[in-house]
């Protein structure tokens, strides 16, 4: 029986399965996972939809879930992250239903999710809250089923934790994102790595003696900042937060309101996680041929609507992934992407090795959460901190780095309180 599906095209199967299998070899704590859940089965009898950016690295978790015995359904959490040979390969060499086309329209993005929420699941995961605000909303019908969801991202843990504020949350949902071993090498080195992927391979621009603007100094900030001052470039961070400004500044950046920066930048990259970050007060101050981009999970962090209603001309596209916008004093913006996360629009995402932990998380918190879903209430979880120091500890294995022991003097020295000076 053919597996349901809508992807691009089936004959990209076996180019997308050997970009699979060369991921894996750098996931092995994933690889670790899969072998043990193939053995014991604990999500058995358990249907999951998925909304995930449907990558090489995602495809390793869905077979790492569906070794666990998951009937699962997978669809993008973004319409332009879909990688369309990996796609392929998940339905015709997995059997896993694939609903994602790289450059789907709004219509069919929310079709697709539609078509992995049609198996009527017990267990989503999400990389942005978009099935969770499906589920409370056009099927909230299927939201009595739902015994857990996942969290993998930054902006759909904001979104949840104020639904939980506000009382309308139905189920329990685990932010793996918060995650130690998520959002430290993930949201840091991944985004940061793959961000500046993207943002070169959609230019061919040299980094080195450009004035960066990274907006938003959190753990993707983070990373950005440091991998960009690596190449060269004279980084500049804005910031809400005066906590993360001044951490900013001690780490050898300048930090300055947006208002100045859009008038020195040469490059902008949002990664707030927040709605108009860089708008047309800003854009119209810009360089000629400024470069803007976003790696925050949604599209609204640039506000292209004013700045396409406001622009002389309309937008042009001049290269794959970058649009032209010629403002009335003459100057032209560059919009990277349509605004959408740069490092999987035109590059690839994360590396393998980074998610391979973002991804052991990913499935240990869900084996946890079915283990745990007599306790669960309808609220935000954290994944415990058992299955964080696991999977670090496997990661260390992997590269063979060895680390110490606390010795049983130590350890009861950090348990006791009286012994002092």
């Amino acid at each position: 029986m053919a597996v349901k599906h809508d992807v691009k095209d089936l004959g990209l199967a076996a180019e997308g399965k050997k970009r699979i299998e060369w991921a894996d070899k750098d996931m092995p704590v994933l690889a670790m996972v899969r072998e043990r859940f193939a053995k014991e089965k604990p999500l058995a009898g358990y249907r999951m939809a998925a909304c995930l950016h449907i990558t090489t690295e995602t495809a390793n978790l869905a077979r790492a879930l569906q070794a666990g015995g998951a009937e699962l359904a997978l669809c993008a959490s973004n319409p332009l992250s879909t990688q369309d040979d990996n796609a392929a390969a998940l339905v015709a060499e997995y059997n896993i239903p694939v609903f994602a086309i790289k450059g789907e329209d709004r219509d069919t993005y929310y079709r697709h999710m539609n078509a992995a929420l049609d198996i009527k699941p017990n267990v989503t995961m999400d990389d942005g809250a978009d099935l969770v605000s499906l589920l409370h909303g056009a099927r909230k019908d299927l939201a009595g089923n739902i015994v857990a969801s996942m969290e993998e991202t930054t902006t759909g843990v904001i979104r949840l934790r104020s639904m939980e504020k506000q009382g309308v949350l139905k189920f329990p949902v685990v932010a793996v994102n918060d995650a130690q071993c998520k959002h430290f090498f993930d949201n840091r080195y991944g985004t940061g790595q793959s961000t500046i992927d993207g943002v070169i391979r959609a230019t061919d621009h040299l980094i080195a003696g450009k004035k960066v603007v990274v907006c938003g100094y959190g753990w993707c900030g983070k990373g950005v900042a440091s991998r960009v001052r690596g190449l060269g470039a004279n980084t500049i961070v804005t910031e809400v937060d005066p906590i993360r400004a001044i951490e900013g500044t001690m780490d050898g950046f300048w930090v300055m309101p947006m208002a100045e920066a859009a008038r020195v930048g040469d490059i902008f990259i949002t990664v707030t996680g927040d709605i108009h970050v860089i708008r047309w007060e800003h854009f119209k101050e810009m360089k000629d041929n400024a470069l803007v981009c976003n790696s925050g999970h949604f599209n609204v962090e640039l506000d292209l609507e004013s700045l396409g209603a406001n622009a002389k001309s309309t937008r042009r596209m001049v290269r794959e992934f970058v649009d032209e916008y010629t403002l009335p004093n003459g100057h032209r913006v560059l919009v990277l992407g349509e605004g959408r996360l740069i490092n999987l629009t035109a590059a690839h995402g994360h590396p393998a090795s980074v998610m391979d932990m973002s991804f052991a998380v990913q499935a240990l918190a869900t084996e946890w959460a079915l283990k745990n879903k007599e306790k669960l209430t309808a609220k935000v979880h954290d994944v415990p901190r058992s299955v964080d120091e696991w999977v670090a500890a496997l990661k260390l294995e992997s590269m063979g780095i060895h680390i110490d022991k606390l010795t049983a003097e130590q350890s009861k020295y950090l348990s006791s309180h009286d012994m002092g000076t």
